[in-house]
């Protein structure tokens, strides 16, 4: 290198060779981690070091440009550094643009967030890379909008696809944003559907984060996207990554000479400001003096200790609750009865079935009014409590409703919940009632306190006995479980059967085969729940032969929710239904079932 200064020509053609065989054979780290600092200290200031460095990586042969651009890529502090070490490699070599623009980004997703920021930063950093960029970013969001890749690939793959996006956005420039704005919607507009199809959490929360960032790169003046999610570590990372951050300067720093003088006079001038504040201080008591003259210190506070919030009582009627939800305007009575409603429908069996379907149908279309802490829960509750109470029509109106135009899919799941939640408890013995406490406080006889010796006279004796006493085994204590009449057993036809009826009929505004497949697996989870919940009920065998035809009619659906359903399915029918009636009454059904597990 030492010749290069004085004119004389020579080539680098063996040292590129030698660094593409040694990175390639797998000592890529022990090499690069002494080279890439070396190389970016000698290219900081001096342009012949940087074309020297340009003809190093260009001189690597085809069959080991992945491993070196990879390496580079890597280990590089930033991407203005890469930028520096690469040249315009991607430009000049095909190999090196598809490591780059294919291989990295969309192949595979192993990198962390500061590869892909050195990656696509260094891709914006000239004139000529640009249009890569733009390339890149139009194939990163083909994918991300494509249903296909959403459904098979990995959360992990796809949350690398995000950030990349995100990447690529934070250096679009304002003309490039104005020549591809409509490209960028109809991205948009698809990929936000296909992630909000799905049955995963994580998956639709990218989908509104990246559909958000578009939206804002897109439309800086007027409305942008808004959608509701909880905010996590996740979340931050991805909205930070629209922000571009500064390269890292070192800053040179001062001469020791310069340094120590600038530490000595940095006392002086916190002491004179000190001295300068000590007067004003002085000078304070003087100009307040008048000002006390004129408080109000010496008025006495008003008393509010005792001081008791007004409640609004709430209706003690199911009619006058009714009236209240429906036409009433004072929000504390509406809020009071809500509140109240669970327990006055389980105190008035009798007046809530005079008006149960009514009263279902106002608690499926309230709305929150005011503020209500837990008004989903209470909502919910007060549903259950109707359902539990008048079980035959209530659930008769609900499963209905279930596959009725204009409805909401949240009203829709709501059913699913209310109908799972009645269900367990009309199947379960109830804890309160004329039911026996096993921990209930049994009538004896109270002793007087002054009489010493017969204290603790039962315990004594209970030793006594326990000490003369041979035992040979002792089994477990048995503990009496609380039993009683399983309530579900009359009525779980009339939940199960409906729900079941009319899945394969598509509606305006509701399609369970199609797109509104999450539904669809909260219905087969659903019907599994109410299968296990109608063990040694009469009706639990035609119950298990429709729901293994059920099974039978969804087993290929693609959705990886809906088929984790269908198997909790086929557990519910294995628990619930007797083995005589499974092999007598559902042979070839069984045998079906077990082949496709298979």
């Amino acid at each position: 290198s030492c010749f290069i200064p004085g004119g004389l020509d020579c080539s680098i053609s063996f040292v590129s060779h030698v660094l593409g065989k040694v990175c390639i054979h797998g000592r890529q780290k022990e090499l690069l981690s002494v080279l890439v600092p070396c190389l970016t200290d000698l290219t900081k200031s001096d342009c012949i070091w940087q074309r020297i460095c340009w003809q190093l990586v260009e001189g690597v042969p085809d069959r080991w440009m992945e491993a070196v651009v990879l390496g580079f890529v890597q280990r590089a502090p930033g991407a203005d550094v890469l930028s520096r070490l690469l040249g315009n490699l991607v430009v000049k070599n095909k190999k090196a643009q598809f490591v780059v623009t294919q291989k990295m980004l969309l192949l595979q997703y192993c990198h962390t967030t500061a590869v892909l920021q050195n990656l696509l930063g260094y891709l914006s950093l000239d004139s000529l890379r640009r249009a890569l960029l733009i390339k890149v970013l139009q194939e990163l969001l083909e994918t991300w909008g494509s249903s296909s890749a959403v459904k098979h690939s990995p959360p992990e793959q796809q949350l690398y696809i995000s950030k990349a996006i995100l990447i690529c956005l934070s250096h679009l420039k304002e003309p490039e944003t104005e020549s591809c704005r409509q490209e960028l919607l109809t991205s948009m507009m698809e990929g936000v559907k296909c992630h909000l199809d799905s049955s995963l959490p994580q998956i639709r929360r990218l989908g509104m984060i990246v559909a958000e960032s578009i939206s804002l790169k897109i439309n800086t003046d007027g409305p942008v996207l808004k959608f509701q999610y909880e905010e996590d570590d996740e979340t931050r990372e991805l909205k930070s990554l629209l922000v571009q951050t500064p390269p890292c300067c070192v800053v040179p720093g001062l001469p020791d000479d310069d340094r120590n003088e600038k530490a000595d006079a940095a006392p002086p001038v916190v002491l004179e400001s000190n001295q300068k504040s000590q007067p004003a201080a002085a000078v304070m008591p003087d100009e307040e003096s008048d000002a006390e003259l004129d408080s109000d210190d010496d008025l006495i506070p008003y008393d509010m200790s005792e001081d008791k919030e007004l409640k609004t009582k709430a209706p003690v009627y199911i009619r006058e609750c009714i009236e209240v939800l429906t036409s009433s305007e004072d929000v504390d009575k509406w809020e009071a009865t809500v509140k109240a409603l669970e327990s006055l429908v389980r105190k008035n069996p009798a007046a809530t079935r005079e008006v149960s379907v009514e009263l279902a149908k106002i608690l499926l279309h309230l709305e929150e009014k005011t503020c209500v802490e837990g008004f989903v829960e209470l909502r919910q509750r007060a549903q259950v409590a109707v359902l539990t109470t008048d079980p035959v029509p209530v659930a008769k109106y609900l499963t209905s409703q279930f596959y009725s135009l204009n409805y909401s899919l949240r009203q829709r799941m709501d059913i699913l919940d209310v109908l799972v939640l009645a269900a367990q408890e009309l199947s379960y013995p109830k804890s309160h009632g004329k039911t026996k406490h096993s921990g209930a406080q049994k009538p004896c006889i109270q002793l007087l306190p002054e009489s010493d010796s017969s204290k603790d006279w039962r315990r004594i004796v209970d030793e006594r006995i326990k000490s003369k006493t041979r035992r040979f085994a002792t089994g477990q204590s048995q503990v009496e479980l609380v039993s009683g009449p399983n309530k579900f057993s009359s009525v779980a036809g009339h939940f199960f059967f409906p729900l079941i009826q009319h899945f394969d009929r598509p509606l305006t505004t509701f399609d369970l085969l199609g797109e509104d497949h999450f539904v669809l697996g909260r219905l087969v989870h659903t019907l599994a729940v109410l299968m296990y919940l109608a063990v040694n009920t009469v009706a639990v065998t035609t119950m298990g032969k429709a729901l293994l035809e059920f099974v039978w009619a969804l087993r290929f659906h693609t959705d990886s929710y809906v088929r984790q359903g269908l198997l909790s399915c086929i557990s519910s029918v294995l628990l619930g239904v007797p083995t005589e009636r499974l092999l007598e009454d559902m042979t070839e059904e069984i045998l079906e079932a077990q082949s496709w597990l298979g």
